[in-house]
């Protein structure tokens, strides 16, 4: 088996849901399923933040019609609705249904006609960032579907590939299903590191490295907010635990 990791970076306007969580920082989507077949998608997501947020999350994803997965910019015909599984105060469980239109295309629908049929999606949605995980046989064309990606998406987002591979051998655990750092990701903590980011107090914001680094300031929090959490993963699986330290 093979894994595709990529991001869409959504431009203002583009994306309903991208333009709520830009307002909302501390926020963000998950999938907890997804599937899609030739006429169909229907998933499961799970949202994190303030009750403000939540709301606004909401309402992005039933006032939409085209949202579910679809990179149409305006309504396409698409027949979705979308549900609430469960609410508090900090979480939200939204469940959508979508039936195409001749004229729909989704990351999942390109993803069946270029990579085949048993396909797993995971994604994770912060900020103008959509962040797609696939697990595809191997047997597709990558290069097709993201020729195809990229003239769906035009110039309302900005791919940026994160990893590709095999995927981990069953039993290797954490450390090896990891493939490390992308090179944009090192750059950016590299240069964090250099223009003095991680210091206290810190001797630039982030924005001012973004600027250094010729990089939006959205994606450059990204790129280090993935940075971090790969190396934390990493930390924390490969250390090895005294014998007889507590495990609670």
């Amino acid at each position: 088996m093979r894994e595709l990791v990529f991001a869409l970076a959504y431009e203002p306007g583009c994306n309903a849901v991208a333009d709520t969580l830009a307002e909302y920082p501390d926020a963000h989507i998950r999938s907890l399923s997804l599937h899609a077949t030739d006429e169909r998608l229907w998933r499961v997501d799970h949202a994190s933040g303030s009750p403000d947020a939540l709301d606004a999350i909401e309402a992005a994803f039933k006032s939409t019609d085209y949202y579910a997965d679809c990179l149409a910019t305006d309504d396409c015909g698409a027949t979705q609705t979308t549900d609430v599984l469960d609410r508090n105060d900090e979480t939200l469980v939204l469940y959508s249904y979508w039936e195409r239109s001749p004229v729909c295309v989704s990351v999942p629908h390109l993803a069946l006609d270029y990579l085949g049929d048993g396909l797993l999606f995971d994604t994770r949605h912060e900020g103008r960032h959509y962040t797609w995980r696939l697990i595809h046989s191997g047997t597709g064309d990558v290069g097709r579907f993201f020729d195809a990606l990229e003239a769906a998406v035009g110039d309302c987002a900005e791919m940026e590939m994160l990893r590709t591979g095999a995927t981990a051998d069953p039993g290797e655990g954490v450390v090896a299903e990891s493939t490390g750092l992308t090179a944009e990701q090192e750059a950016a903590l590299r240069a964090a590191v250099e223009h003095g980011f991680y210091e206290n107090p810190r001797e630039v914001d982030v924005g001012e490295l973004g600027e250094h680094l010729d990089v939006p300031r959205s994606t450059l929090t990204y790129r280090l907010r993935r940075a971090e959490e790969h190396l934390a993963k990493e930390y924390v699986a490969s250390e090895a635990r005294p014998e007889g330290a507590p495990t609670g």
